[in-house]
């Protein structure tokens, strides 16, 4: 015979209206007293356990910092990088120290729970409220070819209204604007917000950077909430501005750390922009330069011994020929050949009739 285990309802609270009161207490306030005691007591504990959740979240993200930055100096060599090697490690200990005692305790949290008694308020939890047919939608993975158009497509269409939104200073305006072009809340809108920090940065225009980039931090957050609350972005970016105008110091201070990150990034891209376009603009203004044997005059010039750099320099014809006489023939023939193809030096008529001759014949810069 099957025994019934009741001892799961002696983990239950009574209910606050089962008691008998003495006939001179207000019974009905004193039920509403408890009940209310009981609901604050329950919402203090289900707080500290965010905080708590929080915090491990917030730990597990600078511990992830720090490994990066740590990977970073690990493979530089200069005594600044071995110094902050250093440093890195020591921090790196340390936030896995403190991402270990805040998982502790955040597990003795939910332990906790665990051992609460249920009462009326937590036996009676809605458990549905509507019919869903259980069919999972086929999801298709976008190839990177519709992933550019699609951000193309986007940015077409609402450009102006990005950057309005990247120029905006205050939470209640951001805020106010989102509400009024949800459409905005998505990750194409992030994506040229990097985009126009990175340009702006190239453009030196400092100020305006770090204005689109507390712009830039604030959609992201937004689309990180979402993604660990697993709903559509449109559908929550309010609740992250009353976490931020709410003080909530914890969440503030990861705003502001991964803002500062985020600008540090954005440098270091336009600083590589910028050393990249330098040297492809050397490179064209280089091809212009070559000769007719396309050789660069510039780099032949400077490969010249120091007396015939001085006689290209005063343009002293006779001067050339005198150093190129003192010269070994060999070693004058190949300067003035690679002269020559560089453009530096042109042969007249009687050159080009001597071209078997010596080259201090007849020649001209």
């Amino acid at each position: 015979m099957t025994t019934i285990d009741y001892s799961v309802w002696d983990h239950i609270e009574v209910s606050d209206d089962e008691d008998d009161t003495h006939p001179n207490i207000d019974t009905p306030s004193l039920f509403r007293w408890r009940h209310q005691a009981r609901m604050e007591r329950m919402e203090a504990f289900n707080q500290k356990g965010e905080e708590l959740a929080r915090s491990l979240a917030e730990s597990k993200k600078k511990l992830a910092e720090v490994q990066r930055r740590l990977q970073e100096l690990s493979v530089a060599s200069t005594d600044d990088s071995k110094a902050g090697l250093s440093k890195a490690q020591a921090e790196e200990k340390q936030m896995k120290k403190e991402e270990r005692s805040w998982q502790r305790k955040l597990d003795e949290h939910r332990q906790e729970e665990k051992k609460m008694p249920w009462n009326v308020d937590t036996l009676s939890k809605e458990g549905f409220s509507k019919s869903v047919v259980n069919v999972k939608p086929e999801v298709k993975e976008e190839t990177e070819e519709e992933k550019e158009q699609k951000h193309k497509s986007f940015v077409e269409k609402n450009e102006k209204h990005i950057k309005h939104f990247g120029m905006l200073r205050r939470w209640d305006d951001s805020q106010k604007y989102l509400s009024d072009n949800p459409h905005l809340v998505c990750e194409e809108t992030a994506n040229y917000l990097v985009i126009m920090c990175i340009d702006l940065e190239v453009e030196e225009k400092h100020a305006l950077m770090e204005q689109v980039a507390h712009q830039t931090i604030v959609m992201q957050f937004i689309l990180e909430l979402a993604k660990s609350l697993k709903v559509d972005p449109r559908g929550c970016f309010r609740q992250f501005f009353t976490k931020i105008k709410t003080a909530d110091q914890q969440y503030q201070d990861a705003f502001n750390d991964e803002l500062e990150s985020f600008k540090g990034r954005v440098r270091g891209r336009a600083k590589i922009r910028i050393e990249k376009a330098m040297k492809e603009y050397e490179e064209e203004e280089r091809q212009k330069r070559l000769g007719p044997g396309g050789l660069d005059p510039v780099e032949v010039y400077e490969s010249l011994p120091s007396e015939m750099q001085k006689c290209f320099d005063d343009k002293d014809i006779q001067m050339l020929q005198d150093a190129i006489s003192k010269m070994d023939p060999t070693e004058a023939k190949h300067h003035m050949k690679r002269c020559i193809e560089s453009g530096l030096w042109v042969p007249n008529s009687r050159a080009d009739e001597e071209a078997d001759k010596d080259p201090e014949d007849g020649d001209e810069p």
